[in-house]
């Protein structure tokens, strides 16, 4: 699964002190819900993205917890306020242990 999981992010290169921004993140991923068969009949095992979290120079603003029912290539979108120039850091974990990072860079002027 490793080399197909891409994660994208969409975020604002400038805003203002106190501007609400919206952060668009999207990751290419199967998301196998460990509830099919292959064609021999065996069950295929669960893998899916089960935490996606985003902080702001290290804090902590948002994080979700995801069940099977999330479909393939999740994408999320969500505001936040920016007080700050800093770095938004994203970070998604699959059920195997893998965990998929990226940051984006804003400047505050």
């Amino acid at each position: 699964m490793a080399g197909k999981v891409k994660p994208r992010v969409k975020v604002p290169k400038k805003a203002a002190a106190g501007e609400v921004i919206t952060i668009k993140t999207l990751i290419s991923h199967d998301m196998e819900s460990g509830q099919r068969k292959d064609k021999e009949g065996n069950l295929i095992p669960r893998q899916i993205i089960n935490r996606f979290t985003a902080a702001f120079n290290g804090e902590e603003v948002i994080a979700v917890d995801l069940e099977p029912a999330v479909s393939s290539n999740p994408y999320f979108e969500f505001s936040m306020t920016v007080p700050e120039s800093g770095t938004i850091s994203f970070t998604w974990v699959d059920d195997d242990g893998s965990v998929y990072e990226d940051e984006k860079k804003i400047t505050v002027g």
